[in-house]
C-alpha cells in the first residue's frame, strides 16, 4: 500500500463524518445557505434590483426572486462579459463555464472563488466516500486517466473561459497530478480522433487503476484498445477497479462497456453540471444519488406538472416528496438565482435526500452529451424544407442509435413520414444535419471529433404514425408523438409498424 492510499483512508473517514453531521441537519442547513447567500448578495445589482435586504424568509424570497433561465439572467452575465463587478455575485467571477444553449446560443456560467469548490471538492469528496464505505484505496497509487476536455482557457472580458471539464482540469489536487493521464499537452488537443489516439499511446502500458469520463467517449476509448490490442481491458490494465462516470445516461452503455472491460468493477456515478455540483453516489448498492445541500447551492424544487404554471409551486427541500418527478431549481454562490438547471429528478430517500436523474423538463436527445431539444429539430427541418420546396412532411421523430447495425459509429435517426418525398433524399438528410451542427455546438463537436456520425434519414410508409398512436391507445384528440426521445421506445415500435 503506496502513501497516497494510506493517507486517503483518514481523510475519507473525516469528509464522511463531515457528511453525516450536514445530512442530519439538511433542512437547516439548506434554509442557512439560502439566508447568507442572500446576505452577501445584497449589494450586487441583482440583489439591489431584487431588494434582497428586505428577504428575511423563503416566502420573501419566492416573492422577490423569480424562476429563471439563461434568457432571464443574461443582460447580468453581459455586464460582467464587459468587465464590470458586483453583478450577480460580489466581485467578478473567477471562471465562465461555456456551454450550449438551447434559445440563447452559448452560455457563459460564472463560477466564482466561493463555489469553485463546489465542483472541485464534491469530485474528490464522492471517491473519499467510496474508500471509506469500501476500504478500497490501492487505486490511488497506480495511474488515473480523467477524459475530459481541452483545459485551454480563453478571456472574457477578464474572466477566464472554456468547458467545465477543462476549467476542472486546472484544479486536479496535486498529490494525484503526478499520476494522472493523460499529459497537459495530449489534453489540449482539440480533435478527439487525434487526442484519443494520443491517449492511448501514453496509457496502454501504464498500470491504471481509475478511469473516469462520459461513458460514450469511454466507450470509444476502449473499442480503440482493443482494435489495437485484440485484449479485453482487464487484460490490458489487470488493476483497473474503479469506473467513474457522469453526463448522460448510463444504461444504454453499461452491458456494452462491462462487455468490453470483461469483468465488473466499481463504478460511482456524479451529477455535475456547468451550475453546480449536485450530487453524487455514496453508496455502492443504494439507489440514488446524495444531493449535495452543504456546498453553497439553495435547492428548490418545482413539481413537473407545475412548472409552466403562470406562478409555480416553489418547494424547499423539507416539502418534497419521494416518488415524485421536480424540476431543480438552483441559486448559488456564483450569482444564479432561480435558475432553472432544465432536468428533472425523482427523490428515492428524504433520509438523507437521495434522487435519480429522470430527464429534462422538455423531450430531447443526450444519449451522447449532445442535449439536443425540440427546438433545435425543428429549426432543423424548418430549413432542410426550405431548400427542398417539393417536400411535405406528415410527421417525425427523432432518437438516438446507439449500436448500430452496421458496427459503424452511432447517430441520431430521423424516422419522417412524407406526403412528398425530397427528390434527393441524401441531400435532404445532409442539409438536416449541417444546420443541426450549427445551432447545437455540442452535436458539432460529437460529430467532428468522430463520436457520431451524420445523421440517418428512414422514411416510413403511410399512416405509421397514425398506426403508432392508435396502437398506444392514443389517437386524437390533443396527443402528440414527440418529436424527439432519449431512448428508442418509440423509434422501435415505429420500424415495426413500418416493416408490418
Amino acid at each position: 500500500m503506496g502513501i497516497r492510499s494510506i493517507l486517503s483512508r483518514p481523510l475519507a473517514r473525516y469528509i464522511v463524518k463531515q457528511q453525516q453531521e450536514w445530512i442530519a441537519r439538511s433542512v437547516e442547513v439548506q434554509e442557512k445557505w439560502r439566508a447568507e447567500l442572500v446576505r452577501k448578495a445584497a449589494g450586487t445589482q441583482f440583489g439591489k434590483d431584487h431588494y434582497f435586504k428586505d428577504i428575511h424568509s423563503y416566502a420573501d424570497y419566492k416573492q422577490a426572486v423569480p424562476v429563471s433561465d439563461y434568457e432571464d439572467l443574461k443582460p447580468y452575465v453581459e455586464k460582467i462579459k464587459s468587465g464590470e463587478s458586483d453583478i450577480l455575485w460580489p466581485g467578478k467571477p473567477l471562471y465562465f463555464a461555456k456551454t450550449s444553449g438551447t434559445t440563447s446560443g452559448t452560455k457563459y456560467i460564472p463560477i466564482s472563488r466561493d463555489s469553485i469548490s463546489n465542483h472541485i471538492d464534491s469530485a474528490r469528496n464522492a471517491i473519499l466516500t467510496y474508500i471509506e464505505e469500501t476500504q478500497k484505496s490501492e487505486f490511488l497509487d497506480n495511474k488515473l486517466i480523467f477524459l475530459s476536455g481541452s483545459p485551454i482557457l480563453t478571456d472574457t472580458g477578464g474572466v477566464l473561459t472554456g468547458r467545465l471539464s477543462g476549467i476542472s482540469n486546472h484544479h486536479v489536487p496535486a498529490y494525484l497530478r503526478s499520476n494522472q493521464l493523460p499529459s497537459y499537452n495530449t489534453n489540449c488537443i482539440e480533435d478527439w480522433e487525434t487526442k484519443l489516439d494520443k491517449i492511448i499511446d501514453e496509457t496502454i502500458d501504464q498500470r491504471m487503476s481509475l478511469i473516469s469520463g462520459i461513458p460514450p467517449w469511454v466507450q470509444m476509448y476502449f473499442d480503440r484498445i482493443t482494435e489495437r490490442t485484440g485484449k479485453k481491458i482487464k487484460d490490458v490494465f489487470p488493476d483497473f477497479s474503479l469506473f467513474i462516470y457522469g453526463g448522460v445516461n448510463f444504461e444504454p452503455y453499461r452491458a456494452k462497456l462491462f462487455e468490453s472491460i470483461g469483468k465488473r468493477i466499481d463504478s460511482i456515478e456524479l451529477y455535475p453540471a456547468s451550475e453546480g455540483f449536485l450530487a453524487y453516489q455514496d453508496k455502492q448498492n443504494d439507489e440514488g444519488l446524495l444531493l449535495l445541500l452543504d456546498t453553497g447551492i439553495f435547492f428548490e424544487f418545482i413539481p413537473v406538472e407545475n412548472y409552466f404554471d403562470e406562478n409555480p409551486r416553489r418547494l424547499s427541500i423539507g416539502e418534497v416528496e419521494t416518488g415524485r418527478n421536480y424540476a431543480v431549481i438552483v441559486n448559488n454562490n456564483a450569482g444564479l438565482w432561480g435558475y432553472s438547471l432544465g432536468d428533472t429528478v425523482k427523490f428515492v430517500s428524504t433520509d438523507p435526500y437521495k434522487v435519480l436523474v429522470t430527464g429534462r423538463i422538455k423531450h430531447f436527445i443526450s444519449a451522447f452529451g449532445e442535449h439536443v431539444i425540440g427546438e433545435e429539430i425543428e429549426k432543423a427541418l424548418k430549413y432542410a424544407l426550405e431548400r427542398h420546396r417539393e417536400v411535405e412532411v406528415v410527421e417525425l421523430t427523432v432518437a438516438p442509435m446507439v449500436n448500430s447495425a452496421d458496427g459503424g459509429l452511432p447517430y441520431h435517426e430521423w424516422l419522417v413520414e412524407f406526403a412528398t418525398p425530397p427528390n434527393d433524399m441524401e441531400q435532404f438528410a445532409k442539409d438536416l444535419d449541417r444546420r443541426l451542427t450549427e445551432l447545437n455546438i455540442y452535436y458539432k463537436d460529437l460529430i467532428t471529433g468522430s463520436i457520431l456520425r451524420r445523421l440517418e434519414l428512414t422514411p416510413l410508409r403511410k399512416n405509421s404514425f397514425i398506426d403508432f398512436m392508435r396502437a398506444n391507445g392514443k389517437l386524437g384528440g390533443q396527443n402528440k408523438v414527440p418529436r424527439l426521445s432519449n431512448d428508442r421506445k418509440i423509434a422501435d415500435e415505429l420500424t415495426r409498424l413500418n416493416q408490418s
